[in-house]
Order: C-alpha cells, then structure tokens, then sequence
C-alpha cells in the first residue's frame, strides 16, 4: 500500500499537493466542496479512506477515487452557452425534462454549469470544469455583475425603477439592482436593461412582481466579463483567453479577502 502524505516534518510540506485541491483540478469539485466530501468518507487515496484535510498526495504516483471512480487532472475549459427556454439547468431530471446537457453535446458533459437559469429563462450560462474559479466568481462578496435583459407587461415607470434601485423586499431579504434602464416601452410591454451583483434564485421575476409586473421573457446576456453577444439559442462557444484570465483575477480576489 502506498504511504499519505500528512502534514507533518516540515520538510515535507511543500511536496506532492494537497488532497482536496487535486480533486479541483480534476474538476470534480471546488476545493470547500472536495472538503466536504472528504469528511463524507467518498475520497480514497490508494484505496483507502482519507478524511484528513492536511492529506497530500503526489500527481502520477497516488490514485485517488472518488465515490470509488479514479480522477485524472483535466484540461480546463470554460464555454459560454446560450440557454433556450424551456430547459432546465441541471444534470437530469426525475421527471424527465430536458436539460442543458441533453442540449450540449458529449465533449461538453464534464462541464459544471456556473449559477443557474430557471426553466424559462435563456441567455448566458458559463460552464467549467475549474471548480475553484467557479467557486470563487459565485462568491457572494465579489459582486459580480449580472446583466439580464427583461421583458415586462405594462409600462414601468421612472418611480417603479428608482423602488428596484433602492431595494425590494423578498421573502429571502432585500434585493437590490445596481442599475435599471428602459431599453424601450409602449402601452402593452416595456423592456429593461438589469444589473444585479448577486445571484438568488428567480431573483428578477421575484423583484418584478414586486413592483407589479409580470415577467414576460428574461435574457441573461452578460456575467461578469462574459458577454452573450450573438451566439443563437441552443448554441456555445469557447471563452477566449482573455475572458478566462478576467474570470480567474475576480475569482483570486475573493480569495484575498
């Protein structure tokens, strides 16, 4: 049986890396969530249990399992993709609805989805197999930008848009927009332009029934330096470089804090 390494002789602490950060690269989970299952007794290190957080392991020589499947490091990826309506932002469904992944194709099944858009909701949806940078840019604290074009019944008015500014209440605490602009209206619909920093769920319909108007369509089209651009429905594509990079910086700084 091949020995673990703990946390022990100073000397060797900086050898191998650190049991629960292996398992995020692999992208089977973040780190905070590799924890967890760690403590759950689902992580073997040449087959044997490991709980101890301090555990480190050396790449190529330990085999690590996880609810007894063996990781390997992946290749990081992120894409955006544009989520139809009618899908559901999950890994399956119990009552056989369709999902993002029956959307995606296989290349793409390995890939976590960052946040979530209810079934009715499209627009932009990150997915990654980086669990720590996933992690760390749905960070609360970080307060990055989520920008959703929003489709209402009626005309909002200037007194409505101030009230979402200031805060509504949800039954879950006050939610707030960082800016509300009127992309267009006439007496039947008007169209928003929605910034929030946060991510609750059905957070937008919620903060607009609110204020007395009904949601009739909700596009996410920007996440933090990620935009929706022109990609069609149904459609994704690889993030460039640079988006990547923006994404890991936001992340880096959470964890500064």
């Amino acid at each position: 049986m091949k020995p673990l390494r703990t946390q022990a002789p100073d000397t060797a602490v900086t050898e191998g890396v650190r049991l629960q950060k292996y398992i995020s690269r692999c992208g089977r989970a973040s780190r905070r969530e590799a924890e967890v299952l760690m403590l759950a007794g689902r992580v073997r290190v040449n087959g044997e249990l490991v709980s101890k957080l301090g555990t480190r392991i050396i790449p190529g020589r330990d085999t690590v399992e996880v609810d007894g499947e063996a990781l390997e490091p992946a290749v990081v990826r992120w894409i955006a993709f544009h989520k139809p309506a009618g899908v559901l932002t999950t890994r399956r469904d119990p009552h056989g609805g369709r999902t993002i992944y029956d959307v995606l194709p296989e290349e793409c099944s390995a890939l976590r989805y960052v946040g979530r858009l209810d079934r009715e909701s499209e627009g932009l949806l990150i997915l990654t197999n980086d669990g720590d940078v996933a992690h760390g840019i749905q960070h609360p604290s970080r307060e990055i930008e989520r920008v959703y074009k929003v489709f209402v019944t009626g005309i909002v008015s200037r007194s409505k848009c101030a009230a979402l500014l200031r805060g509504v209440q949800l039954e879950d605490g006050l939610a707030r927009a960082r800016s509300v602009r009127v992309v267009n209206q006439d007496e039947l619909r008007t169209i928003l332009k929605v910034v929030l920093t946060e991510g609750r769920k059905r957070e937008v319909r919620r903060m607009m029934n609110v204020i007395g108007h009904g949601v009739l369509r909700l596009v996410r089209i920007r996440f933090g330096p990620v935009k929706l651009g022109e990609l069609p429905a149904g459609e994704w594509r690889d993030l460039a470089e640079s988006e990547r990079d923006s994404l890991r910086v936001l992340a880096e700084r959470v964890e500064e804090r």
